[in-house]
C-alpha cells in the first residue's frame, strides 16, 4: 500500500486527487481510503509532471463529499 494522494475536489461521479510524487499509480490501480476500504480505481492522469493529478472513479458505497481532503491509497 502507498499513498496515491490528496482529494481535492469531485466532478460528476470522480475524485480528483493531487500526488505528492512524481511517482503515482498506474490507471486501473484500486484506490482506497486508511480503514482499507475500496473508494474506486484510477481512470486517469492528468496535469505537471512534478505533482500530476489522479482521477478516480468513486464505488457506489461511498458517500463523495467525505472523501474531500482525504488522503487516499493505491493498493
Amino acid at each position: 500500500m502507498r499513498r496515491a494522494g490528496e482529494v481535492r475536489g469531485l466532478a460528476q461521479g470522480v475524485a480528483v486527487l493531487q500526488c505528492e510524487e512524481e511517482t503515482y499509480p498506474d490507471i486501473g490501480t484500486e484506490v482506497i481510503d486508511e480503514s482499507l476500504e475500496t473508494v474506486g480505481r484510477v481512470v486517469d492522469v492528468f496535469g505537471p509532471v512534478e505533482q500530476p493529478y489522479l482521477a478516480v472513479t468513486i464505488g457506489d458505497s461511498v458517500h463523495p463529499p467525505t472523501l474531500v481532503g482525504e488522503t487516499l491509497y493505491a493498493r
